[in-house]
């Protein structure tokens, strides 16, 4: 079987599948290496698949949790195997909309809303009976150059910034919404965008409250990355929690992204999961993948099953991480070959929808 990667990011692999247990697998790139030139490489690899035939999302109910998700997008309900495997309630019962939802895309000129997109990953959602995690409300990417070159002062731009998120929220109503996205640099620090460089931290309380005012049964979160252990960045939102709380600031969850590394897992996810949940609210895993150095290898297949069942198991400790969600579910759609050349393998489907290892990993996480 010839599969070719395709999906929002899209990478230049071609692998051949013989179809037994043990995959046997040809990858072939075609294109530029990090000098420029054009170049070909082919690598052989036998790699294992998984052994495990439970659902995700009934085990992570199994174990306490509300879901098991993945994030998905409007382009790949194209892809009849895709849909077909999204659409199973055992494995899925969560979904987060990659970019529909996101500000380019609701509100490309200001006032003017547009959902056609998000409404059909809604309608998807809706038609499985699949929790919907609204993604995102305010963000310093993928904003319209309106928002961005606009120019507006601080009262001018927290009325943009409640009119957007009020009128999302309330077209959504009764959702989990990233309300706001990635708000710290690595080191802790704000993040010189439009919106803290106008209105300055403020800008994450004017949309939380904005949210609540559209929808007050919404759960309302901010979700970032690399705030998976202990740090800098995580202090962070810890003290940002602490402020939002004590300002009387609608805030009921943190979403930890979980975009991570083979081989690299924080150890002290549990701790950090904890020291959130202590605040009062909520934690999720809301973007996981573990991606590698291609070409895979089944070392690195065992170690990412290892590091899937780290996580999820963190999850599964903390009774405040209500869930889980991948940052979609198979290789073939994974952002991660377009934003990290040369790695990838990232997700526990591989691009020719078998499940691997890392699959195992995520039931032995659940039931730890």
């Amino acid at each position: 079987m010839n599969v070719e990667w395709k999906g929002r990011a899209s990478p230049n692999w071609v692998g051949q599948d013989d179809g037994i247990s043990q995959k046997n697998v040809v990858l072939v790139y075609q294109g530029s290496t990090t000098g420029g030139s054009t170049a070909t490489t082919t690598v052989a690899a036998t790699l294992p698949t998984a052994t495990s035939s439970t659902g995700l999302n009934l085990v992570a109910k199994a174990a306490g949790k509300k879901y098991f998700g993945s994030a998905t997008d409007f382009p790949e309900f194209t892809d009849t195997q895709y849909v077909a495997l999204l659409s199973n309630t055992s494995e899925f019962g969560q979904i987060t909309p990659g970019n529909s939802m996101k500000w380019d895309a609701t509100e490309p000129s200001r006032g003017t809303f547009t959902f056609t997109n998000g409404d059909t990953v809604a309608s998807f959602a809706a038609k499985n009976g699949q929790l919907l995690r609204g993604h995102n409300c305010v963000w310093h990417n993928q904003l319209p150059s309106w928002v961005t070159s606009g120019n507006f002062n601080n009262a001018t731009l927290q009325s943009i910034v409640q009119t957007h998120c009020s009128t999302v929220v309330s077209h959504y109503k009764g959702k989990i919404w990233d309300v706001v996205n990635e708000p710290f640099n690595d080191d802790g620090t704000w993040r010189t965008d439009v919106f803290h460089e106008t209105i300055g931290p403020y800008y994450v309380n004017v949309a939380l409250n904005a949210a609540r005012a559209a929808d007050p049964a919404a759960k309302l979160y901010i979700n970032d990355y690399n705030i998976e252990g202990t740090g800098a960045k995580s202090t962070a939102m810890v003290n940002l929690v602490k402020s939002l709380k004590a300002a009387g600031a609608p805030i009921d969850g943190v979403g930890i992204q979980g975009h991570l590394i083979v081989g690299q897992i924080p150890s002290t996810l549990v701790a950090n999961m904890q020291q959130l949940t202590a605040l009062g609210i909520e934690v999720a895993i809301t973007e996981l993948d573990i991606r590698m150095t291609l070409p895979a290898t089944a070392a690195l297949y065992v170690q990412q099953q290892k590091d899937y069942q780290t996580v999820v198991a963190a999850c599964k400790a903390v009774t405040g991480c209500v869930g889980v969600t991948t940052w979609d579910y198979t290789d073939k759609d994974s952002w991660i070959p377009g934003t990290f050349p040369g790695q990838g393998a990232a997700l526990p489907w591989d691009a020719n929808f078998v499940k691997k290892p890392a699959y195992d990993g995520i039931v032995a996480g659940f039931r730890s």
